[in-house]
């Protein structure tokens, strides 16, 4: 399957730079380009890509706002690519429902590879800013925060999916530590995320770890598939 990709970036050098990257890649044809988060939304509506890669940073709308919208209207999975990686910016896009976010300092090929997986329904993150998160969540007091909605109608094996979403771990993960298959994994994902009114693996991950839902907070449990 190709993967149709529109590029978000008001520098038009850099938007260059990345067409000319993703367009010369196996497996993935870049089908347009904006130079602002308005225009964005207006060419996602028309030409539905799989993923958006999007800038944070731009003139009119910017790119938080207009990945809330794309995401709102299940136009695309939004990748954030920037240059900045301020705390305000990683949990403006998270939060907004961007499935990843980069730096531009990141090499082609991982860059790539960070496409793909997005398409895929992967969520990625810069190891740089992972690390933030991790620390920010670790400050935090998960027992003071609310239930989230909908966490009552997960089954168990939802609970233990959303626990790993909350780790990181990527499906081929979590069916390794859960002992289920990938494409199990992945019903589980969507039902979870459904069930939680989220609309990426990037908020399922967030809410984990703001509850205090990961096997670190849940103790030494036995995850294993039960007969």
């Amino acid at each position: 399957m190709t993967v149709r990709v529109l590029v978000a970036d008001d520098h038009e050098a850099i938007r260059f730079g990345l067409t000319t990257i993703l367009g010369h890649a196996d497996g993935i044809e870049v089908v347009g380009e904006a130079a602002d988060g308005a225009a964005a939304v207006r060419q996602a509506r028309a030409l539905r890509p799989d993923v958006t890669l999007m800038d944070v940073r731009m003139p009119g709308t910017d790119g938080i706002t207009a990945t809330r919208e794309l995401v709102a209207e299940g136009l695309s999975q939004v990748l954030v690519l920037t240059t900045f990686d301020l705390d305000e910016y990683v949990q403006g896009a998270l939060r907004a429902g961007a499935a990843g976010f980069l730096l531009k300092s990141i090499e082609a090929p991982r860059l790539i590879e960070a496409v793909k997986l997005v398409a895929a329904g992967e969520g990625v993150l810069a190891p740089q800013v992972t690390r933030r998160l991790i620390t920010a969540f670790a400050a935090a007091a998960p027992q003071q925060a609310p239930v989230p909605h909908g966490f009552g109608d997960l089954t168990e094996r939802e609970r233990e999916v959303l626990g790993c979403l909350g780790e990181g771990l990527s499906n081929a993960q979590i069916g390794t530590r859960l002992y289920i298959g990938e494409t199990t994994v992945k019903t589980h994902v969507s039902r979870v995320l459904a069930k939680l009114d989220l609309r990426s693996r990037v908020q399922a991950a967030i809410l984990a770890q703001e509850n205090g839902l990961t096997r670190e907070n849940a103790g030494a449990a036995d995850l294993r598939e039960r007969p």
